[in-house]
């Protein structure tokens, strides 16, 4: 569909086909909200698994992933509030014009390139889910960690 919609007009809409389809039937959730699930569910799952690699890292690198991890919260933070208030000034501009309530699932948004817009929703939902990956991973790198001394096992 995306191929298509390409070779046809030079042009596609990102996260289109991924809001439009619901599974597992109609107006139940759509891919992105599943995908948007499953980003978290996977992101806890490595945090839970891979927390001990952390452990050994000397304070300047870790310093630096924090303010790495800082940076792209702020960055996904401000994507978020953009993306959901284009969304809203879309929706009321509509419902000002025509007087009709738009599908918001075809609302788009020629950023950051006029050739590859995105879909607002998909772009809401993804880096809020950025966002909150990001932030959790912030959070976890701040709190208190376990020396290399207390996670060896006595014997």
């Amino acid at each position: 569909m995306m191929t298509g919609e390409w070779q046809e007009n030079g042009t596609y809409v990102m996260g289109e086909i991924l809001v439009n389809t619901h599974v597992p039937f109609e107006n139940f959730a759509n891919l992105t909200t599943w995908l948007s699930f499953a980003c978290i569910i996977a992101w806890y799952c490595v945090s839970r698994i891979g927390w001990k690699r952390t452990v050994g890292l000397e304070s300047y690198r870790m310093a630096l992933l924090q303010l790495m991890l800082l940076g792209f919260a702020v960055i996904c933070l401000y994507e978020v509030l953009w993306s959901f208030t284009v969304l809203n000034a879309e929706i009321t501009s509509q419902m000002v014009i025509d007087g009709t309530t738009p599908d918001i699932d075809r609302l788009i948004v020629d950023y950051p390139d006029p050739e590859r817009p995105w879909n607002l929703i998909f772009a809401t939902k993804i880096w809020l889910v950025g966002f909150m990956i990001s932030a959790h991973a912030f959070y976890l790198s701040k709190k208190p960690r376990k020396s290399q001394e207390e996670l060896v096992p006595e014997e």
